[in-house]
């Protein structure tokens, strides 16, 4: 199996480097300071500036006016962005936006389409994914109980919703809610377009994540839908299909969320690597010279090549073999990296002492937003039970 890239992707991931070394990591830290959005203006500045270098929208077909690249190849793309908390944003490809993108390409009408698809890819307009309840287990799905009940030639939802991430400007939402209660398990639910502008959606407030509630596209809202109706032609896809829809979403999310946070592992490693270096803990004695650190690097390092394979192997199983093939591999990621990302974070904020708890570096902001990497699109525990049963199924 060959991994190596191509010279038009390697050309491409160093004009993508380039860019966040020139124009991005030094404005990093007033832009996380304020908030993103405070900082709107100067994200869109930024965005402007990479669609006039042509790095816009990796994940875009051709058509929607991005790269048009592989899994794999927008994989070795979102590693490089991950190292910067900006860099997904900057170039198109955040969630939830990549996300429904996907969902509208493939279920969405010609209207749907032309109305929130070509905005949402051109990155005139966010989006946001409402599926989490407050009030039923996330790691069991068909409990869903936010409703949409047909009344004519439109839906009526009730219910609430929470962790809808980046809902804090958002034009609109795709909300999951249950159409059919009597349907089995995984037929109940449909997916629905919702302007935020409908009266009935309500944002009841960014949820504080350690503290910090955040603002605009760093944020994650708790929704109420009351009463709120929308046309029945802004269904996606079949009555019922919700789930199918879900699934086929979250497999190729799972591979962008992995090399992200490989990036951000990757940042991490540096600045461990560089403050042990340069950290004096005695007169010419330099932290790097502890076995402890020795040792924190060699493990490091090698989980994160270990945890980067991994990876890159599931991206290639769905390009040539399709997400069913690969749903094994999927899960595994999901839970080995998101352990290794918090490791990493960890060993490095240790390294740093005192300094690594604190906003002056990039640190504390990884760590408080992703510590949720080992719980969302499920909780680890659920993805090692479910590789479990298939592996020993084999036996």
């Amino acid at each position: 199996m060959d991994f190596s890239t191509s010279p038009a992707t390697e050309q491409l991931l160093e004009r993508i480097r380039d860019f966040l070394v020139r124009h991005v990591l030094p404005r990093e830290a007033e832009i996380l300071r304020r908030g993103f959005g405070e900082s709107e203006p100067q994200l869109q500045q930024l965005r402007a500036e990479v669609k006039a270098e042509g790095l816009w929208g990796p994940q875009l077909p051709v058509e929607l006016g991005g790269l048009g690249l592989s899994l794999v190849d927008h994989g070795l793309v979102s590693e490089v962005l991950g190292y910067s908390p900006l860099g997904h944003y900057l170039f198109g490809c955040q969630a939830p936006d990549a996300g429904n993108i996907e969902i509208l390409e493939k279920y969405g009408t010609p209207e749907q389409r032309a109305r929130y698809l070509a905005p949402l890819a051109a990155g005139e307009i966010r989006s946001c994914f409402a599926m989490t309840e407050p009030d039923s287990a996330g790691s069991n799905p068909v409990l869903l109980t936010c409703a949409a009940r047909l009344d004519g030639d439109s839906y009526v939802i009730d219910g609430r919703k929470w962790f809808t991430s980046s809902a804090d400007g958002a034009a609109f939402s795709i909300v999951m809610a249950i159409t059919d209660p009597e349907a089995e398990g995984h037929g109940r639910a449909t997916m629905i377009i919702v302007p935020t502008d409908t009266p009935g959606f309500r944002l009841v407030r960014n949820i504080p994540i350690f503290g910090h509630a955040g603002s605009g596209y760093d944020s994650h809202a708790e929704i109420a839908f009351e009463g709120c109706r929308v046309p029945a032609s802004n269904r996606l896809g079949q009555e019922g299909a919700g789930f199918i829809i879900a699934q086929e979403r979250l497999g190729p999310g799972r591979i962008h969320h992995c090399m992200r946070w490989l990036g951000i592992c990757r940042r991490a490693f540096d600045m461990l690597c560089t403050r042990a270096n340069r950290r004096v803990i005695a007169p010419g004695k330099r932290l790097a010279e502890k076995q402890i650190i020795q040792s924190w690097v060699a493990e490091c390092q090698a989980k994160i090549e270990a945890a980067r394979l991994l990876t890159l192997h599931a991206a290639w199983t769905i390009d040539n073999r399709g997400f069913q093939a690969a749903r094994e591999e999927v899960s595994l990621i999901k839970f080995y990296v998101a352990e290794v990302l918090g490791e990493v974070l960890d060993r490095s904020i240790q390294t740093h002492g005192a300094l690594g708890i604190t906003d002056d570096t990039v640190l504390s902001f990884f760590y408080t937003r992703e510590r949720g990497a080992r719980i969302y699109d499920g909780p680890d525990e659920v993805h090692k039970m479910v590789v479990a049963r298939r592996i020993l199924k084999r036996y």
